[in-house]
């Protein structure tokens, strides 16, 4: 990818060391000069042929415009302050922008780079506990997004299983389901006692798959088992970091998706809603007979990749704190210093926050948002669980929002985030009121002092688990 930084400053070095103006360079390549100070200002990414034509114009060989090293030792810490200033953290001050103007010193930006080089630092250090896992969620996310979060591998292993078991597609049965158990040489057992850590215990040498009785409120009694499964069938070993751990959690519930929402079947499905205009998350959830978080889930494997059409996915508490995100529309979620968007705040006039003030938590909600990168249409329904309420969204830019049923809403809001006075600072009148004269309690999370946990398996308790396996072996193995 080109960096637009750089050669911006390689334009600019190469234009003054022959004497040329903005006009002049901008009449040669038949560009108005603004268009040139954007270009050399790294505001926009180049094409090559317009780089080729300013190399002309200048009289450059075009690899000189194309070279990873800044130009001079000033232009390498204007294009530093630059990044600096584009990092999420920078952002998240809102401090004022700060050009890098001839009158600002070498050793001004010097300071200012580290500071942020030192907050940066710090910022790390505070996020010492869960940053290897929100290090390695981030590159999911970001690996999720080159592939459109759609991976063929796993299609074709959800296809081959349910061939093996017969199921021409549809909603997949629960009887299907434990067919499926069956072909692959596992007996189902459901217990009262199982580990409080775990959603469900593979015994891998009796063949046996133990799995509650009691589910969790809202929960599909499928997913546990199909994820179980899938985790056999995908060769699952041991963790051996917070990247495989949560690499190995990706693949399984995608491939448990695939097996309740078939591929073929659901393409099929949605093609025909999109001729119609009529695409929804409601429908596919009602035509696979499972829960709208999966079929959130899985419209986003299927939508880019069969549709053409970019989405982006949120699950918020009723905190405004991200549970789970995915997007490849350029909706630009809030991030911390790190780029990781789990525990963030949504901006509260966001359709996934907007839903909670909403009296009818039975039907869809719709909403267009204006945001600082352009107009975004979300679908939002919230979704109660032991943990509390959460609102699950699937969202899409406004040129692709004619697909969808509730395009048509009268619901819209703005957002400035991540400007500080657009949401997160409260009113004038009502600071000027409350300021001082306040002292709300927070709710402290027993997990925010934990230490990371001890084991192979994140957050699992090996005594109850080998304890309950050894209550359940059959005698004879024993």
């Amino acid at each position: 990818m080109l960096d637009s930084l750089t050669i911006g400053r390689r334009i600019r070095q190469a234009r003054t060391d022959r004497g040329m103006t903005l006009e002049a360079l901008g009449a040669a390549v038949g560009r108005a000069a603004s268009q040139i100070s954007v270009l050399e200002n790294g505001r926009r990414s180049p094409r090559l042929s317009e780089l080729q034509a300013v190399a002309r114009a200048i009289g450059v060989p075009l690899d000189d415009l194309l070279s990873p090293e800044a130009p001079t030792p000033r232009a390498a810490l204007e294009i530093a302050l630059e990044r600096a200033q584009r990092s999420p953290l920078y952002t998240s001050l809102g401090l004022p922008p700060l050009p890098p103007r001839k009158s600002l010193s070498d050793d001004a930006i010097t300071a200012v780079l580290g500071l942020h080089s030192e907050l940066e630092r710090l910022h790390r250090e505070r996020a010492a506990t869960p940053e290897e896992a929100r290090r390695a969620n981030t590159e999911l996310r970001k690996e999720q997004r080159r592939h459109a979060n759609h991976f063929p591998e796993l299609e074709a292993t959800a296809a081959r299983l349910l061939q093996a078991v017969g199921h021409a597609g549809g909603p997949l049965s629960q009887r299907v389901a434990s067919s499926l158990a069956t072909h692959l040489g596992f007996s189902l057992h459901y217990v009262s006692d199982l580990p409080a850590s775990t959603r469900s215990v593979t015994d891998l040498e009796n063949g046996r798959l133990y799995l509650p009785v009691r589910q969790r409120a809202g929960a599909d009694p499928r997913s546990a088992l199909l994820q179980a499964l899938a985790a056999v069938v995908l060769e699952a070993g041991e963790p051996t970091d917070y990247e495989d751990f949560l690499r190995q959690r990706v693949e399984t519930n995608y491939l448990a998706g695939a097996l309740m929402i078939p591929e073929a079947s659901a393409v099929d499905f949605l093609t025909a809603a999109k001729a119609q205009r009529e695409l929804s998350v409601e429908d596919l959830r009602d035509a696979f007979a499972v829960t709208y978080e999966t079929a959130a889930h899985r419209f986003t494997n299927l939508a880019t990749v069969h549709l053409d059409i970019p989405v982006h996915f949120l699950k918020v508490h009723a905190s405004g704190a991200i549970s789970k995100a995915y997007e490849n529309d350029s909706a630009a979620f809030p991030t911390d210093a790190l780029g990781a968007v789990e525990g963030q705040l949504v901006c509260r006039w966001w359709s996934a926050r907007q839903v909670f003030a909403v009296e009818d938590r039975f039907s869809p909600y719709h909403q267009y948002t204006d945001k600082p990168g352009g107009t975004y249409w979300c679908t939002s329904s919230i979704q109660s669980s032991s943990r509390g309420d959460f609102s699950v969204s699937v969202g899409t830019p406004f040129a692709t929002a004619k697909w969808f049923r509730g395009r048509d809403t009268t619901n819209r809001q703005t957002s400035r985030c991540p400007d500080p006075s657009c949401c997160r600072l409260p009113p004038e009148e009502l600071t000027d009121r409350w300021s001082g004269a306040s002292w709300p309690s927070a709710r402290i999370e027993a997990s925010l002092l934990a230490a990371p946990p001890v084991g192979t398996f994140t957050g699992v308790d090996h005594t109850d688990v080998y304890e309950f396996l050894e209550r359940h072996a059959p005698r004879d193995s024993v």
